[in-house]
């Protein structure tokens, strides 16, 4: 697929892993290809990895899609890292890669239980105005009532969105970063400027603290605080404590920890 896409560069070329996991295998391509080829021979390409990640109870291998491995490859604007919530984001994540007059490999996490929750949908308008939004924010809170922030990213944003309904936690703003790599900077600084009664400003993920995006997004926002020169603290951590393996092997083990981070991500 690396080749068809360097042969036509004009076609969408896409490889999907059954699960995300599956990519192990495909490490070293990678590596030597993926990330590093446009800096070492000078070649663009655009091919499309589609990776399904999301903690679903399905166990280790059906789980990560080792966001934090592609993550730690990011430099120098090498290549974009996605993970989309609606329909309407996927379909323009991906019309967008064909449409740029450019060429940069693009790495698609797709949650599977996404493909039939009844509330993720998208209208046509959506589809046929709209555009891919590197970060979602919340519309439906009054924005001098948000005390918390909540930023999150794929599948777990419907588990707390859920929550925050059950509870009527109308002072959490639940914010969806869709676009890691490149880190849409602007978009992050408008928010620290929106939110300015916010007290309170947490990432959320399934993974576990040593996985994820967690130590990605965390350095980065960081510099995004000194940048505005503002003297608010980084975002806390709430998400699966650190482990071995990417995810637990039983099931209700599994329902108990997602139940507990998205409990814990809305309480002040």
């Amino acid at each position: 697929e690396y080749g068809y896409a360097m042969a036509a560069p004009h076609t969408l070329t896409v490889w999907e892993a059954q699960f995300g996991d599956f990519n192990n295998g495909a490490q070293i391509i990678i590596d030597q290809y993926i990330s590093s080829a446009e800096d070492k021979w000078n070649r663009m390409n655009g091919i499309v990895m589609l990776l399904p990640h999301g903690y679903e109870g399905q166990g280790a291998e059906h789980s990560s899609a080792r966001l934090e491995r592609f993550l730690n490859l990011c430099a120098e604007e090498n290549i974009q890292v996605v993970n989309c919530t609606t329909p309407a984001s996927y379909f323009h994540a991906l019309r967008r890669q064909l449409q740029r007059p450019f060429r940069k490999p693009l790495i698609v996490f797709t949650p599977k239980s996404l493909l039939r929750h009844p509330r993720v949908i998208s209208t046509l308008e959506d589809l046929s105005g709209g555009k891919f939004e590197e970060v979602i924010d919340d519309n439906k809170v009054t924005v001098k009532s948000v005390s918390r922030v909540v930023l999150c990213s794929g599948k777990v944003y419907y588990d707390l969105l859920e929550q925050q309904e059950k509870e009527k936690a109308d002072d959490v703003a639940l914010v969806r970063l869709e676009q890691f790599y490149p880190l849409p900077y602007k978009q992050l600084e408008a928010l620290r400027k929106k939110y300015t009664h916010a007290t309170e400003w947490v990432w959320v993920q399934e993974e576990p603290e040593n996985m994820g995006a967690w130590n990605f997004v965390d350095r980065k926002i960081e510099g995004v605080l000194k940048t505005l020169d503002i003297k608010a603290k980084r975002p806390d951590y709430v998400g699966r404590e650190e482990a071995a393996s990417p995810a637990t092997g039983l099931a209700k083990v599994h329902q108990q920890q997602q139940e507990a981070l998205v409990r814990a991500a809305l309480a002040g």
